[in-house]
């Protein structure tokens, strides 16, 4: 049987019957999201994607109408006051809620929501033996949320995380006796509808549980509990109902939602508990009246939202949310069919991935959830995973990231800003998470791995517009790049998950009652029967080059030297070349950047590789051509007389602000001609100076910081041909596997990595150990490793991506995939010394301690 046998529509029917909506899904796709096109996006619980007509009919609403500031009183300002309340009205229609029972206050988000939770509670710090507040929030929170106490520890109030299960196993039947000093302390649990690491739903009965004093922590500490629920990862896919969860405050994010607008949230409150928060701070239209001279004297206005919107809210944005609404049960019909939709695509990748196996039985990942995926009302449209190789080691998220790349799958890795639920799926201790932290590993980067554990995870999650095809092509993208070949699927597992659950059942509001923590699962394939999918040989292959004597003393020449005059932009190869400032002479001098300045790489735009630069020292220019278009020429000039009749612009790389100098309207129609859409082509100023962020480990503490043009890490890149002739052969032996469509050549191979230097070397990787080279007589610091993103699966004649030689490198690396060294140039005492390298010129590596370099 084929994997598209496997990975079909009617394969996806037996686990979940329900899918799609009213109209054609695929003509609404085609109609409303034509730009994800051949995208297969799976981060909608980082935001997900607004139609077309949403941003349209604001368009033709922001056009029609005039918006005055609504702390104004004249007509615009009264259009937008009215348009502001309606949109109130519609975002506690929504929640199934009045302006009786809650207020909405617009925020910029849903974290500005909780900040203002934690300025203004009505916090009691323990003193003179009276009870004090307590801040508790389950582990399985935001970093937003968890943050909340970093105010309230400052207030004297004690904090107090609670684990999930604690909340129920140490509940009790009724609630303590409450004296009269207890009853003024304010006590404040916080804990998510779904967690946004992985997309468990915790029971909305908990609010009023905790309220009543009959569910930990709340039955064991007497006071006046109130209840923050964080809704923000929930309102996604699932609806929320306030008039049966009397959440005291609900922060949410309306991009969650919507896809537009990105900067504005909400933070609906239970009017009983809007009396009791206390503020500060005041700002414009949150006054009644003050007194500038007398400091004490400011009277709030009387509305909940007017005493909290400080400053002038973001009307327009809030007018675009009516927008977001139309749209949204337009395209959809509602709350309940994108949930049905949504956990249908969940629930069926669950069954899937978790029935995937390598050829010797090993799954292959490992899936943090709490449950099977077979209720919607107990899981959301979230799987968080880490992929296993067939040992049963976890391939770190970096890795399957940069894969998922080279196929335009769209997802996240990481922790998610939830460390509690990251620790407890992944058993990472409170010492390890700090032992991380020494090794270098902070939340946000892409360090996957620390002695061989994982830092993080992968997430996928579905919006409203996700399709069976996207859960069919990251299932592929799986087993082509990941599986041990032939793998197989455990069909036991398979046909017990399938009957698992009934679409029927699943509509209403059942309660199931689900096993816990699968982890992934050892397979005893001996026991089980399996099919075979595909009879590719699936062995590891590892090749060793054991050092020969004859090769002890082998002496390495520099064999290719390449410029990158324009970055992302084709190599101009060179026989001879000139050492700058900067690294070779005019080596990413100039870049592309879109009309917004952005600077444009291979991994948005793969025809940039197509782009072929050519520097003429003899004319002092710079020549460009393209398949299909008429070369131009760029003058190298002397830019300190040219600035003035140039537009200087400000542009970034890598996070370094950099200053520019555009090139001209007829190098900006050329190079947007080719693309297809707006940019222009900038040189880096002459005067101005970027240095080096981080100096190399080996760099002593007088070493000057390096000068660097538009490259991302140092001076100059280099590689070894033997390190490229072993990773070549690890590709070739992966020849008859279908994920690798056809042969790389060794030169296609080099190409691939974008070096400025290849040496010939003796070993693979040998190049990791050195600290010092030198060339002729030029002599270079090493300044690190290059770590290799997906960019390197970019055909540099083509365009054309594939997952090699990232995939194989990823192999043959297993820790972090690096391939070459960075160097910078270190200046020579000796005024004689060469300035220029040519091919041919001997190399001299040294493994030497730093300070004899």
């Amino acid at each position: 049987m084929e994997l598209q046998d496997i990975l079909s529509f009617e394969g996806f029917q037996e686990i979940w019957g329900l899918y799609g909506y009213d109209n054609d899904l695929p003509e609404m796709i085609e109609k409303e999201f034509s730009r994800i096109k051949g995208i297969t996006y799976l981060d909608h619980a980082g935001t997900t994607l607004f139609p077309e007509s949403q941003i349209k009919a604001f368009y033709q609403d922001l056009t029609r109408n005039v918006y005055g500031n609504p702390h104004s009183h004249n007509l615009s300002s009264q259009m937008t006051h009215d348009t502001v309340e309606h949109v109130r009205y519609r975002v506690l229609e929504h929640f199934n809620t009045s302006p009786e029972q809650h207020t909405v206050i617009f925020t910029s988000g849903c974290t500005a929501a909780l900040r203002l939770v934690a300025d203004s509670f009505p916090w009691r710090s323990v003193c003179n033996r009276e009870p004090g507040s307590h801040f508790c929030y389950l582990t399985d929170n935001h970093t937003s949320v968890v943050g909340m106490r970093g105010v309230s520890s400052q207030l004297g109030v004690t904090c107090l995380p609670v684990v999930p299960h604690e909340v129920e196993a140490r509940a009790r039947q009724s609630p303590q006796a409450t004296s009269t000093d207890e009853s003024l302390t304010h006590h404040l649990f916080c804990y998510p509808a779904q967690s946004n690491f992985s997309g468990r739903k915790y029971p909305l009965s908990y609010v009023r549980g905790i309220q009543m004093g009959l569910l930990y922590p709340a039955c064991e500490r007497p006071g006046q509990w109130l209840v923050l629920l964080d809704a923000a990862a929930l309102v996604g896919c699932s609806g929320l109902d306030l008039r049966e969860c009397p959440a005291d405050f609900i922060p949410v994010s309306f991009y969650k939602m919507f896809g537009f607008p990105t900067g504005l949230g909400a933070l609906l409150v239970r009017n009983e508990a809007a009396a009791l928060l206390r503020k500060g701070y005041f700002g414009g239209g949150t006054a009644a009246a003050y007194l500038a001279g007398e400091g004490d004297y400011f009277v709030p206005k009387s509305s909940v939202s007017s005493r909290f919107e400080d400053g002038t809210i973001s009307f327009l944005d809030i007018i675009s949310l009516h927008h977001g609404f139309e749209a949204l049960h337009r395209l959809t019909g509602g709350m309940v069919r994108i949930q049905q939709h949504t956990f249908g695509l969940a629930r069926y990748t669950y069954v899937m991935l978790s029935s995937l196996l390598h050829s010797n039985g090993r799954p292959v990942a490992q899936i943090y959830c709490d449950n099977e995926f077979q209720d919607p009302a107990s899981q959301g449209a979230v799987l968080n995973f880490n992929v296993l190789d067939r040992h049963g080691t976890v391939v770190g998220y970096s890795q399957v990231d940069k894969l998922a790349s080279l196929f335009n799958i769209h997802m996240r890795t990481g922790c998610f800003c939830n460390t509690g639920a990251c620790q407890s799926f992944l058993g990472i201790s409170n010492q390890e998470v700090k032992d991380n932290l020494e090794a270098g590993h902070v939340c946000g980067d892409d360090i996957d791995l620390v002695d061989g554990r994982p830092t993080g995870s992968v997430r996928v999650s579905f919006g409203y517009m996700s399709t069976f095809e996207d859960c069919q092509k990251f299932l592929t993208f799986i087993v082509n790049c990941f599986t041990d070949k032939p793998f197989r699927v455990d069909e036991e597992r398979l046909a017990r998950l399938k009957l698992a659950v009934s679409v029927e059942d699943s509509v209403g509001p059942v309660s199931f009652s689900v096993s816990n923590g699968h982890l992934g699962h050892e397979t005893d394939h001996r026991k089980k029967d399996h099919f075979l999918i595909s009879s590719t040989c699936g062995e590891e292959i590892v090749v060793q080059t054991p050092k020969r004597p004859e090769e002890e003393n082998k002496t390495q020449t520099l064999t290719n030297i390449f410029i990158y005059p324009i970055k992302s932009c084709a190599a101009f190869e060179v026989k001879e070349w000139s050492v700058g400032s900067l690294g070779l002479l005019y080596d990413r001098m100039w870049m592309v950047v879109n009309e917004k300045g952005v600077c444009l790489s291979q991994k948005r735009e793969n025809m940039l590789c197509q782009i072929q630069p050519q520097i003429s020292l003899a004319s002092n220019a710079l020549h460009v051509r393209a398949p299909g278009m008429n070369s131009i020429t760029v003058p190298l000039g002397n830019w300190k007389e040219r600035a003035s009749s140039r537009r200087t612009c400000q542009s970034k790389v890598c996070g370094d602000r950099v200053q520019t100098v555009d090139c001209g309207d007829e190098a900006a129609a050329w190079f947007s001609e080719f693309l297809g859409k707006p940019c222009r082509l900038i040189k880096q100023n002459q005067e101005f100076i970027r240095n080096m962020k981080k100096a190399p480990k080996n760099a002593g503490g007088d070493c000057p910081a390096a000068a660097l043009s538009l490259v991302n890490e140092a001076q100059y890149l280099l590689i070894n041909t033997a390190s490229v002739d072993m990773l070549h052969e690890r590709i070739a032996s992966r020849l008859d596997d279908s994920s690798v469509p056809q042969a790389i050549t060794t030169q296609q191979l080099t190409a691939r990595f974008r070096a400025n230097l290849v040496v010939s070397g003796t070993e693979p990787f040998e190049e990791d150990e050195w600290s010092c080279l030198t060339i002729g007589n030029t002599k270079f610091r090493v300044a690190g490793r290059c770590g290799r993103c997906q960019m390197i699966g970019i055909d540099q004649e083509t365009g054309a991506t594939t997952q090699e030689p990232l995939k194989s490198l990823s192999d043959c690396r297993q820790a972090k995939v690096t391939f070459g060294i960075y160097l910078l140039h270190e200046s020579m005492a000796n005024s004689g010394a060469l300035t220029t390298l040519a091919v041919g010129t001997p190399v001299y590596p040294e493994k030497s301690k730093p300070d004899d370099c």
